[in-house]
């Protein structure tokens, strides 16, 4: 029987299983995620987080879904990683070494707050199958209107809706996720504006499914809105679980900030 040490962390609900880095040794195949991330007989999460010594950074986070998919990016569990390195090196500021080589700058404030870096428009970088215009791709769900394709690290397909409230998730999220024209399948939003400051979002997680808060989606949501010219560079994220703040700034870079929880600790079996 394998014993995995973990560390139980949240953003706005959305929760991730973390192993540590003193125990990132431990070998884990898809199937042992996929029995890790159940709800009833595992631990149940929405991404695993296998934390490692970085050459580059200050840490290194490699992330897998709970269906057991490595994923690309995570903005939630990026700030949550952030909060485990304040806590046990008394920084405020450090980086994180993300999927991809890409490097995460985070701070410590009233809030976590991590620069994911520029978003990537470009229909190959996304990416998509075809080469169409990211801003408002062809009709994917006859019942809406053409949504935007971005990537934070992980792709993204954000439709803008009149009332969020009447959106079937559980039946357009995969109708979405697994449609051909995203070849690495992608996650799936949804987004009211409220106010120019002020957006209602749910989304559906690739290889996740339905989770209260997504802060990469969160940020792909602004990201979209900026370039349909429907907000300023700055608002509410609000998702089912709570509100993340996100802005982009002059250099381009998009900013993601909100609370973390540790919920608590302890050894998973297989």
């Amino acid at each position: 029987m394998k014993k995995i040490p973990f560390i139980k962390m949240d953003g706005l609900g959305n929760d991730f299983f973390i192993i540590e880095p003193a125990n990132c040794g431990i070998k884990l195949s898809a199937k042992d995620i996929q029995r890790l991330g159940d709800r009833k007989t595992g631990v149940g999460f929405d991404q695993l987080f296998v934390l490692k010594p970085s050459k580059k950074a200050d840490i290194k986070m490699v992330i897998y879904n709970s269906d057991g998919s490595e994923a690309g990016a995570c903005g939630n569990g990026a700030r949550c990683v952030a909060d485990w390195v304040f806590k046990n090196r008394g920084v405020k500021e450090c980086t994180i070494e993300a999927p991809g080589e890409k490097i995460l700058k985070a701070y410590k404030g009233k809030m976590v707050t991590v620069n994911m870096g520029p978003a990537k428009t470009n229909w190959d970088e996304i990416p998509l199958s075809r080469k169409v215009d990211t801003l408002r791709l062809p009709q994917i769900l006859p019942a809406f209107d053409a949504p935007c394709a971005v990537s934070m690290g992980n792709p993204h397909c954000v439709f803008f809706v009149k009332d969020i409230k009447k959106i079937n998730l559980a039946q357009n999220g995969p109708e979405v996720e697994w449609h051909p024209l995203f070849p690495q399948r992608t996650n799936v939003e949804f987004a009211q504006i409220i106010t120019p400051s002020r957006i209602r979002m749910r989304v559906w997680e690739r290889g996740a499914g339905i989770t209260s808060a997504c802060g990469s989606g969160a940020c792909a949501v602004l990201v979209s809105a900026v370039r349909r010219g429907l907000t300023k560079n700055k608002a509410e994220i609000i998702a089912d679980g709570g509100t993340l703040v996100i802005e982009i700034n002059k250099a381009g870079d998009v900013l993601m900030s909100g609370p973390v929880h540790t919920a608590f600790t302890g050894a998973a079996y297989l």
